[in-house]
C-alpha cells in the first residue's frame, strides 16, 4: 500500500490541481458576467492554459512533497508556478491594447487560483499527514550509529506520526538494548528483508562504511540521510551550494538570501508604500508641515542619520516633534520630555510622526516590516553591549517590526529591553515570510489603535 500510494498521489494531485483551475475560469467568469459580453477565454484557449499549467507544475515537481514539510512551503511552492503561468497568460492571451473587463477578468482569475490552489494543496497536506497519523503511507526507518543526535531524532521520529516514518530500531557496534538490532555488519543481512525505506546514518561513522552503506542502499533502492553532529545542529535553516562536485553546508544563509524572496517583499514595499504617499502623505505633509512651522521654528522634517542593511548609514525622515536641539542622537525621548512640542506630542502619540519613513521605503532604504533602525551613536554602543547586534542589519530596517508589535518599542530603559529587541529581530530575519510581514502589519495597526502605552 506504501509504494502504491506513491505511485497513485502525482496522478490525484495533477487531477485535482486541473480541477481547480478549470473551477477558477469558470467562477472568474461567473463573477463577471453582468459586466459585459466577454466570459473568458474560449474552450481551446482553456485547453492551452490547462496543459501549460500542467507543463509548469510538472517541471517545478509541485507534486513532491517530502514528508515534514510545513505548510508555508507548499504556499511558496505555488506561488512560484502561480507567477510562471499568470506571466505566459497574459503574453499570450492579453491584447495588445488591454481593455477593462478583461484586464478585470484577469486579476479576478489570479485571486481565485491563489486561494483555491492554496487552499486545495494545505488541505491535501493536512489530510495526509492525518491519514499517515493513523498508521497508513508509512515508510521503515533505521538510524545506524548511536549517539545523543540519534536518540533526538528518533524522539522526533516517534512524536511526530504524521511524518509517517516507522522507526525500527538502532544498528551499532557497542549499543545494546531494546531498540538495538545489533551491529552494523547485520544491518546489511536485515536491510532488505525487513523491507527498510530509510536509512539515517550519524555522520561520526568511519567514512569508508558511511560510502558502503550508500553503495548498498543505491543498489536497493534505500533512501539515505545523514544525521548532522552537534556543530551543525542550530536553530537554524541549512542549505547546500555545489561547487563543481563539490557540496559545502551554507549555514548562515537566510530566507531574504534567496532572489525571489527577495522580490516579493520588495514588491509589497512599494505597493504598499507607493498607495500610502499618493493618498495620504500627499495632503498629509502639507498639512502637518503648516501645524509644525506655526508651533516652532525650524524645518517640517527631521532628517536623522541611522545604520541600514549591512550597516549602511541612510538619512531617516520624520516629522519633527521636538524644538531643534543639540541632543537628539544621542538622547532618547522620555516621558514628559521638554523638548517635543505640543503637536510633536500628538504625532508621535499616533506615530504619525513616522509616516514620511514611506518615502525611504520607496526610494529602497528602509522596508515596511523589518528591525527599526537606531541612531549612529545608540548602534555603535549596543554593538559592544549586546551578543549578535550587527546580526540584524543583514536586512533594511522597517516602519515596523516584530519586536514593536511584541511590546518592545519606544524608549529603551534598561539592558533586557535591547535584548529582547535583538533576540525577536533575530527570529524574524531567520524566519522572515511575507505572511510574516502581512501578520506584523495587522498586528501593528492593533497595537496604534488599542496599546499606546509607550508611544510619547
Amino acid at each position: 500500500m506504501k509504494k502504491r500510494f506513491d505511485r497513485f498521489f502525482p496522478w490525484l494531485f495533477v487531477i485535482g490541481d486541473v480541477a481547480i483551475l478549470t473551477l477558477s475560469f469558470f467562477l472568474a467568469s461567473f463573477v463577471l458576467q453582468d459586466t459585459s459580453q466577454f466570459f473568458g477565454p474560449e474552450s481551446s484557449m482553456l485547453l492551452i492554459f490547462i496543459l501549460v499549467w500542467l507543463v509548469i507544475t510538472l517541471l517545478r515537481k509541485d507534486y513532491k512533497w517530502g514528508r515534514t514539510i510545513k505548510p508555508d512551503k507548499i504556499i511558496e511552492k505555488q506561488l512560484g508556478s502561480l507567477v510562471w503561468f499568470l506571466a505566459i497568460v497574459a503574453i499570450i492571451w492579453m491584447p495588445v491594447a488591454l481593455d477593462n473587463v478583461r484586464l478585470t477578468y484577469f486579476f479576478v482569475l489570479s485571486s481565485f487560483l491563489f486561494f483555491l490552489l492554496g487552499f486545495y494543496r494545505v488541505s491535501v497536506h493536512m489530510v495526509l499527514r492525518k491519514y499517515r497519523s493513523k498508521g497508513f503511507n508509512f515508510r521503515n526507518a533505521v538510524i545506524l550509529g548511536k549517539g545523543k543526535e540519534s536518540s533526538q531524532l528518533e524522539h522526533i521520529i516517534r512524536l511526530r506520526k504524521d511524518f509517517g516514518i516507522r522507526f525500527m530500531g538502532y544498528y551499532d557496534d557497542t549499543v545494546e538494548g531494546p531498540l538495538a538490532k545489533g551491529n552494523i555488519s547485520r544491518f546489511f543481512e536485515e536491510a532488505v528483508e525487513n523491507k527498510i525505506d530509510l536509512i539515517y546514518i550519524n555522520e561520526y561513522l568511519d567514512e569508508k562504511l558511511i560510502k558502503k552503506v550508500i553503495h548498498f542502499a543505491d543498489e536497493h533502492y534505500i533512501k539515505v540521510k545523514i544525521i548532522p553532529g552537534n556543530t551543525l545542529q542550530l536553530e537554524k535553516k541549512l542549505s547546500f551550494s555545489k561547487y563543481g562536485d563539490f557540496f559545502v553546508i551554507n549555514v548562515n544563509e537566510i530566507p531574504l538570501d534567496f532572489m525571489f524572496n527577495r522580490f516579493v517583499k520588495r514588491s509589497f514595499d512599494l505597493i504598499f508604500s507607493l498607495f500610502v504617499t499618493v493618498f495620504i502623505l500627499s495632503w498629509l505633509i502639507p498639512l502637518v508641515g503648516l501645524l509644525i512651522k506655526l508651533e516652532s521654528k525650524g524645518p517640517i522634517f527631521f532628517i536623522q542619520e541611522r545604520n541600514g542593511a549591512n550597516n549602511h548609514v541612510f538619512k531617516c525622515l520624520k516629522f519633527r516633534s521636538m524644538t531643534p536641539n543639540d541632543y537628539s542622537d544621542t538622547h532618547q525621548a522620555v516621558k514628559n520630555d521638554p523638548r517635543v512640542t505640543r503637536i510633536g506630542a500628538f504625532l508621535r502619540q499616533t506615530s504619525l510622526d513616522e509616516m514620511p519613513q514611506f518615502l525611504n521605503v520607496l526610494i529602497g532604504d528602509m522596508s515596511i516590516v523589518g528591525p527599526r533602525p537606531h541612531t549612529v551613536p545608540m548602534n555603535k554602543l549596543f554593538q559592544t553591549q549586546i551578543d549578535k547586534y550587527n546580526s540584524r542589519h543583514k536586512i533594511k530596517p522597517g516602519i515596523t517590526g516584530l519586536a514593536q508589535v511584541k511590546g518592545f518599542r519606544g524608549e529603551i530603559e534598561n539592558s533586557y529591553q535591547i535584548r529582547s529587541r535583538v533576540r525577536l529581530d533575530f527570529f524574524y530575519i531567520q524566519k522572515w515570510s511575507i505572511w510574516l510581514d502581512l501578520g506584523i502589519c495587522v498586528k501593528t495597526v492593533y497595537e496604534l489603535i488599542l496599546n499606546r502605552e509607550n508611544a510619547y
